[in-house]
């Protein structure tokens, strides 16, 4: 079996990786801040996160993940005040609206999901751990700030050259500009705002909420433990937030925070970085109101590698979208077909080594994509001689299921009826909830979602009927 490597971002090369107990990856994530749904830009680090997740399955590893979600942060805040909200009623219908999302693109779910706001008790005690360790300390703006000149190691991560960093400058925003490398919120006083949307806990050092970077830390050690095996997160998490992170766990804890760093690059637009504050967002509902399949976007995202750019363009989702019929092709031919040639066989032999090698070696997915079209190929032209061996069949079969559960790229069809039924199921309970508390945005999203499949719903009678119209 060829060893498994990943591009570790702390250290700058290609490493061997493998769970420090032999066993399970423990895996963080950083998800949405749910505040608006997230858009495709955010997706393609999900979705490499999501083929990272299945890849660790098919080494033989188990893997138990972690993907906040920020329910709380100036974002959040600032949209609660303008629309006289709650923060819990600005973000439950997002939350909402990301799982839906997420399920549609099938990007596998994690094995928890913790919302900051859930894990106060945990961040509070990590300030207090700080502040003993005498990297934490109190302003007079009754905020409690991390020293980062404290912490020697800092900005090891990002590379940030720390010896034009003016010590005690502090800033208090959760998102900054790149090289500002300043003493950072671990604990924010709360402001008349936070107390009116609820976004304010009692603390130690008086009303207050917690600073962004801290609440991944906590919520990463609380369910993974003090060191864990991988983190991942898109390449502009990199400085501050993950640079942050870092440097509170380790001087809190005095071990490594994380063994592995991952980091996904940019999905643009026109050359540009896809963000809200740019306005060239597209959205999963984008997508669906497109009729682009979600394996039109799985094919789009892995047809480049991670660690590169990817240019969001109509022509390029129009060629995945061709790609992926000629995968559903293909996979109903290999269901109907009887038997194959020996030579079947070797052509399914020769697609599972260069797929492990290629998923193995840094998550190289075009790589592995090109060798699945190969298999295709050749796969044709051996059923098109008309062999017996039902043996060679059964082989194909099972090789390009074991490629396709990492790439997930058969047309929608290709469900079986449990899944879709399970599925199904589980959408119109959200959107249940969604009009129970008469979030009509939210419960359109959902349905939107379901329609895209290929399934008409029916409210009547005080019941939602379903069924598959394509």
């Amino acid at each position: 079996m060829p060893e498994f490597r990943l591009y570790n971002s702390l250290t700058r090369q290609d490493e061997p990786f493998a769970p420090a107990d032999g066993q399970t990856v423990r895996f963080y994530a950083c998800g949405p801040t749910v505040y608006n749904p997230a858009h495709l830009g955010n997706f393609r680090t999900f979705l490499f996160e999501d083929l990272l997740r299945r890849v660790i399955r098919l080494r033989g590893w188990d893997i138990e993940q972690v993907m906040n979600l920020t329910d709380v942060d100036d974002k959040i805040i600032k949209r609660a005040t303008e629309q006289g909200k709650t923060i819990r009623e600005v973000t439950d219908p997002i939350v909402e609206i990301f799982h839906a999302d997420r399920e549609f693109l099938r990007v596998q779910r994690a094995e928890h999901y913790p919302r900051a706001t859930d894990y106060i008790a945990e961040m509070i005690t990590l300030v207090q751990r700080l502040e003993q360790k005498g990297v934490a300390y109190k302003a007079d703006d009754n905020s409690v700030y991390f020293a980062i000149d404290k912490f020697p190691t800092y900005g090891t991560l990002s590379r940030l050259d720390t010896r034009e960093i003016k010590s005690g400058a502090r800033v208090s925003q959760d998102e900054y500009a790149k090289e500002n490398a300043q003493d950072f919120a671990l604990w924010k006083s709360a402001k008349a705002e936070d107390e009116a949307c609820e976004a304010a806990w009692d603390s130690p050092w008086g009303r207050g909420r917690p600073g962004w970077h801290l609440e991944c830390s906590a919520m990463a050690m609380a369910i993974l433990g003090e060191t864990i095996d991988l983190h991942a997160g898109g390449i502009d998490l990199m400085f501050p937030h993950h640079e942050d992170e870092i440097a509170q766990s380790e001087a809190a804890t005095g071990k490594p925070f994380a063994r592995c760093w991952c980091h996904g690059e940019f999905l643009l637009t026109d050359g540009t970085k896809m963000a809200k504050r740019v306005g060239n967002v597209a959205t999963v509902a984008d997508l669906r109101a497109n009729k682009v399949s979600p394996a039109a976007l799985r094919h789009f995202v892995f047809s480049t590698h991670y660690r590169k750019q990817l240019n969001l363009s109509g022509e390029a989702l129009e060629a995945s979208q061709e790609a992926v019929r000629r995968v559903g092709d293909f996979a109903d031919r290999l269901e109907r077909e009887l038997a194959g040639t020996p030579e079947l066989a070797q052509v399914a032999e020769t697609l599972m080594v260069e797929a492990t090698a290629a998923l193995y070696d840094d998550l190289n997915a075009p790589r592995a994509m090109a060798a699945l079209f190969d298999f295709i190929s050749a796969a044709n032209r051996e059923f098109d001689r008309r062999g017996s061996d039902k043996g060679s069949l059964l082989r194909a079969r099972d090789v390009f299921a074991q490629v396709n559960a990492v790439l997930d790229i058969i047309p929608e069809r290709g469900l079986d009826d449990a899944t879709l039924a399970a599925w199904v199921e589980e959408q119109l309970r959200l959107r249940a909830d969604a009009r129970g508390r008469r979030d009509f945005a939210a419960a359109d999203e959902i349905r939107k979602a379901i329609e895209a499949k290929g399934i008409v719903i029916e409210d009547a009678a005080g019941a939602t009927r379903w069924k598959v119209v394509r």
